[in-house]
């Protein structure tokens, strides 16, 4: 097997499939790369086992093949390379590797490929198709929101519910909730998988600006396809739970703030709040938004005002600080909403100024008010 290839589009190329190396894995040649020159291109793949991405790049190939190649030592060497024309030969009886560039020759030893795990490929899966730029904020909106508990393994994941012409994104932890719908997305039949944490803070970070992601699912895995790259990701089996059920509809109280002036204000008042419950009280009268909180073991306290339109009865509601912060940091928009039912219901915001076509909704529980 030999080949010569950019170093600099080895190296981005290496990178994207770098998002599925496993490290102290338990099958060792998990920490290397797959490479296979075939046809002028040359195909370079990672995987975790859960997790496999693969990518390619066009090359000069001398003679095609295939490798298994140690990640960690190719990448450092390649990081530390100015850009220019890297050769690659592999002898096929010993898996020694020898790297020539301009001014140096390296050699290591890796192998295989045939050691290395059959990589699952798409069949006959449902699709749809998003735009990068909607996947990368479905994701962006939603992994926050996801629970760390052993016990409810498909509360770890994203949901993403498929219909017929709409798709749902959704998270929770129990204490808060988020919904991120996109409408008139055509779907080949209508499914309700969880796609992994990792995985999708994986493909978020890989995805390329503008263009479109072609998503295949079926009943264990889910496939990404964009450019000359294709992500490969376990589902988990389980049941999500029924979240529709938990968001009030009726909520006679409405209060409307600017986006910017509530979330600056939190991360003030949340310096002062007891470290433990991270509680901070919304006091709401007309016109008038007071948020407070306090910390009695240090005698720490702290309280701003802030305008705002209000619909309703005065109202005294505690929230995690922590999560109200991570969840406006999520939004977009000059303003959100937030929606009340009674001091002891949910809370329901979301953002006025939310474009057409698609529709970001979150929840967040109350706290009990200690002052």
């Amino acid at each position: 097997m030999k080949f010569t290839v950019s170093s600099g589009s080895f190296l981005e190329k290496l990178n994207t499939s770098a998002q599925a190396l496993a490290s102290n894995p338990v099958i060792p040649i998990l920490e290397d790369f797959l490479l296979r020159a075939q046809d002028g291109k040359l195909h370079i793949t990672a995987s975790t086992l859960e997790l496999t991405i693969s990518t390619s790049l066009e090359a000069v190939i001398s003679e095609g093949g295939e490798i298994a190649i140690p990640g960690k030592t190719l990448l450092e060497t390649l990081k530390a390379m100015p850009e220019q024309p890297l050769s690659v030969e592999i002898s096929d009886e010993t898996c020694g590797i020898t790297l020539t560039s301009q001014s140096g020759v390296y050699k290591l030893v890796g192998e295989k490929a045939a050691d290395f795990p059959e990589m699952p490929r798409p069949d006959k899966e449902a699709r749809i198709a998003l735009p990068n730029d909607k996947l990368q904020y479905a994701i962006e909106c939603t992994a926050f929101a996801t629970s760390n508990d052993e016990m409810r393994p498909a509360m770890k994941g994203i949901c993403l519910n498929i219909e017929f012409n709409q798709v749902t994104f959704a998270a929770t932890d129990a204490h808060r909730l988020v919904k991120y719908s996109l409408l008139n997305v055509p779907a080949d039949s209508s499914a309700s998988i969880i796609l992994t944490k990792k995985s999708m803070l994986a493909l978020r970070s890989i995805l390329p600006k503008g263009g479109d992601c072609e998503i295949l699912y079926g009943r264990e895995r889910a496939f990404f396809l964009f450019d000359d790259t294709e992500v490969a990701t376990r589902l988990i089996d389980s049941k999500y739970p029924d979240y529709n059920a938990v968001i009030p509809v009726n909520n006679p109280y409405i209060v409307q703030v600017s986006r910017y002036e509530l979330l600056s204000a939190l991360r003030r008042i949340i310096v002062y709040a007891n470290k433990s419950s991270n509680q901070v009280v919304f006091n709401i009268q007309d016109k008038s938004l007071t948020i407070s909180s306090q910390d009695v073991d240090l005698s720490n306290e702290a309280t701003e005002q802030l305008n705002c339109t209000y619909q309703g009865e005065p109202m005294t509601i505690g929230f995690n600080g922590k999560h109200f912060i991570e969840m406006l940091s999520a939004m977009n928009g000059d303003s959100i909403s937030l929606e009340l039912s009674g001091p002891s219901r949910p809370g329901v915001f979301f953002s006025p100024d939310q474009d057409s076509g698609e529709s970001l909704l979150m929840l967040i529980m109350p706290v009990m008010t200690n002052y």
